[in-house]
């Protein structure tokens, strides 16, 4: 990015252009332009808005607007895909001692732990399997019974009768 900002400026200075006459011509503040020419790309929030300007900034300079932000593409993905080990091993470390700086304990705090609900529903599956095995049971057992043999020729109150033939 230094090297596009260095080109800028060199065509900025080629073109007899101040830079405050830049800034009001573009409405861009002058540090705004100052850090485009300087390369600083953390001095913009928003890597949009750096590109807009720097869009602006080569076609109000006479430059190929689309050349100038192809070499700001390539300096982005240069940027941004080649992270070094030693930033990913610093990331990495912020992050463990942010986890231990969150397990701090304080008396006034309350720690909960996880609740474990194994045990309800094992004890709820046994009772629900007891009492399903005690329907089936009760079904199979009144199903099965045999009815009770009823002597078709006796009487039917059960008392036999004797009947007295007299000739």
């Amino acid at each position: 990015m230094k090297e596009l900002g260095a080109y800028l400026k060199r065509t900025r200075i080629s073109n007899g252009v101040n830079i405050t006459e830049a800034a009001e011509d573009l409405d861009i503040s002058v540090p705004e332009l100052e850090n485009i020419e300087s390369g600083n790309v953390k001095a913009f929030k928003d890597v949009y808005d750096l590109k807009d300007y720097i869009k602006i900034y080569a076609k109000y300079l006479g430059l190929d607007s689309e050349k100038v932000i192809d070499e700001f593409n390539g300096f982005l993905f240069d940027h941004t895909s080649k992270i070094s080990l030693d930033d990913i091993k610093s990331a990495q470390k912020k992050d463990k001692e942010e986890v231990k700086v969150n397990k701090i304990k304080s008396p006034y705090t309350k720690e909960y732990k996880e609740k474990s609900y194994v045990l309800p529903v094992l004890i709820t599956g046994i009772v629900i399997a007891i009492i399903l095995f005690l329907i089936i049971y009760y079904i199979i057992s009144s199903s099965n019974t045999i009815p009770t043999r009823v002597n078709e020729l006796s009487p039917v109150g059960g008392e036999e009768l004797y009947y007295e033939f007299t000739y």
